[in-house]
Parts: C-alpha cells; sequence; structure tokens
C-alpha cells in the first residue's frame, strides 16, 4: 500500500465508522433496542475491516519512484549540521 492508499484507508475507515455508529445509534433508539444498535455497529466494524483491512488494487494507485542504487551514489545524504540547537552546559 503506498503514502496515498494509506491515507484513503484511514479516511474510508474513519468515514464508514463514523456512518455506521450514527445509523446504529439511530436505529437502536426508534427501536429502542440495544442489542440492534450494537449488533449494526459490529456488522459495520466487520465489514469496514474486510474493506480495509487487505491490499486491494485501489490503495496502490500511486506507487513511489525509487532511485537505483547507481543514482543513490549521486545523492549523498545530508549531513547533518552543527548550526542547530546549543546543549546547555551543566555546572559542576
Amino acid at each position: 500500500m503506498d503514502w496515498q492508499g494509506q491515507k484513503l484507508a484511514e479516511q474510508l475507515m474513519q468515514l464508514m465508522l463514523v456512518i455506521f455508529g450514527v445509523v446504529a445509534f439511530i436505529t437502536g433508539y426508534v427501536l429502542g433496542s440495544f442489542q440492534t444498535m450494537m449488533l449494526i455497529y459490529g456488522a459495520g466494524v466487520v465489514l469496514t475491516s474486510l474493506i480495509i483491512v487487505p491490499n486491494w488494487p485501489f490503495f496502490n494507485r500511486s506507487h513511489l519512484k525509487w532511485l537505483d542504487p547507481s543514482e543513490v551514489e549521486k545523492h549523498p545524504k545530508p549531513q547533518r549540521s552543527n548550526f542547530g540547537p546549543m546543549k546547555k552546559a551543566s555546572k559542576k
């Protein structure tokens, strides 16, 4: 799963869980049944898991372009500079 696929999966999961939660609450309230509410929400969690957990092809649409090993040598890793925050000296 690529980065955009992970973002899509998280957004889809949040949306589906909220929708199932609202539908379950309203249905449970109207019917006066806590058990029905929990069954609807549980079914929503299972359905959401079946859609989100597997690595479906639509989660892999934005492939990352990796550098070839020969290109990595041409672009060295940036070195850390000493111009960052200074550490406080402790008094002895």
